[in-house]
């Protein structure tokens, strides 16, 4: 269990948040003031020496945990070598070596070819640019709910906040969003399966008849489990149906496992549990442990691009790349195993305790991505946006730290390593939290 000191946050935590206000900008979204320390595992510490259970692991980064000692010592030994050595004018045998790591892990037996970058927008980024190129094509498809990033390509696909938007138009034009298979609050009323996928059948019926010609479309961005729009679960039928819809029209079929790949689902990557396998593949967060690093995979015959066409100074950068090849060695080992078997864990206690809490209006996910959609009546599934922040706050509170995303899902993202008694102390803090939020809001 996680232990107090004292109250939380501390003095110094109090004191390091008002030095932080004067010198960052407030762009940055805090949750509650948590200011890290250290770190082992699942395990983090604040400046006070509070130990706090990790359910975030920094945004779904630090697949293997805080501070792996295989991670941390390919980190040292490529720094005695070199730090730095860009990658798209010169030539290291490590960022060959995980390009081909990668391309033998990414979905479809075609010849693959992979861009680095320093993160997941920047990742979406080059899909966007490779899309248009590739095709000829301009236009795009996205989701209602989807998050891709926030530079300007990435932003305009990207529609799960209106506040990612405001006051940066206009945006990267050509951007079509269309409502995503979220079965538990479905934009058109409908059952499943009886609807028989329709909110794809809406595409072809629809949009490709009044508003958008297929002809124009470069490619359909989409993530396998919506992550910031909630972690919403489309339904099985969903990724296989978008698919043949992609394939008919010769539409790339853009793969963002920014957030669910790297084993965190209980498959290297998300896509895996629908049998499909898109034209390209954007990665970043848990690739490396907590190092920068993203990638953009795509099917060889698609990399039509000539040199000098897209390029980046530190994507690849070599202490990333080590970080990266230690962290796949770890997850392909038993890490990701370990999420499926964690996974159950959290989806069975979270579904026993369901019954008591009339707030837990939806539980879901796949492996270690895990949410829990809180509603202020379970019939009419209103969201209860305040009770999550309450659950949010009264768990940081405790001692374990959590993030909400969604209208108002609460989400649980741990290190792939963690263990089976971190899983249980870390709920049990969870709905003692709830159990007062409910009281309180």
């Amino acid at each position: 269990m996680a232990t107090r000191k004292q109250p939380i946050p501390g003095s110094r935590a109090r004191d390091h948040v008002k030095r932080d206000a004067e010198v960052m900008s407030p762009s940055y979204t805090r949750s509650y003031p948590f200011v890290m320390d250290r770190g082992k595992g699942s395990l983090v510490w604040d400046v006070d020496g509070t130990q706090f259970i990790d359910f975030t692991a920094g945004i779904a980064v630090t697949a293997t945990g805080h501070c792996h000692p295989e991670v941390v010592q390919a980190i040292k030994d490529q720094a005695d070598k070199f730090v730095h050595m860009s990658g798209t004018d010169f030539y290291y045998s490590l960022q060959t070596e995980l390009a081909e790591k990668i391309t033998s892990l990414v979905p479809g037996k075609e010849p693959k070819q992979v861009f680095f970058t320093n993160s997941g927008t920047e990742a979406v980024e080059a899909a966007f640019k490779l899309a248009r190129y590739s095709t000829g094509c301009s236009r795009m498809i996205a989701f209602i709910g989807a998050f891709h990033g926030r530079s300007m390509g990435a932003l305009s696909l990207t529609a799960s906040k209106y506040v990612h938007r405001a006051g940066f138009s206009p945006l990267v034009p050509g951007v079509t969003h269309v409502p995503y298979g979220y079965c538990y609050r479905c934009a058109y009323n409908l059952e499943y399966p009886s609807c028989d996928v329709y909110c794809v059948k809406y595409i072809e019926e629809t949009l490709f008849r009044r508003l958008v010609s297929p002809e124009e479309v470069a490619a359909i961005f989409v993530e396998p489990i919506q992550g910031e729009g909630g972690y919403v679960v489309p339904p099985p039928l969903y990724h296989p149906r978008l698919f043949e819809l992609s394939d008919k029209y010769d539409i790339l079929l853009v793969d963002d496992e920014i957030q669910t790949g790297m084993g965190r689902t209980g498959k290297m990557f998300a896509i895996e549990h629908w049998g499909v396998v898109p034209e390209i593949v954007c990665i970043a967060k848990g690739i490396a442990s907590g190092m920068p690093l993203g990638a953009m995979v795509a099917k060889k015959r698609q990399m039509t691009w000539p040199s000098g066409a897209h390029a980046n100074t530190f994507g690849g950068n070599p202490i990333s790349c080590a970080a990266a090849l230690a962290t796949i060695r770890l997850i392909e080992g038993g890490y990701m195993q370990n999420a499926a078997r964690m996974g159950e864990r959290f989806a069975e206690r979270l579904k026993r305790m369901q019954p008591e809490h009339r707030s837990m209006g939806d539980v879901r996910g796949l492996g270690l991505m895990v949410g829990i959609e809180l509603v202020k009546d379970r019939d009419t599934k209103e969201p209860a946006a305040d009770l999550r922040e309450a659950v949010v706050q009264k768990c940081f509170e405790r001692g374990l730290l959590i993030l909400g995303c969604g209208m108002s899902t609460a989400r649980f993202m741990p290190a792939l390593s963690i263990t089976a008694d971190l899983v249980d102390a870390g709920l049990d803090v969870f709905e003692e939290a709830l159990t007062e939020a409910e009281r309180e809001v």
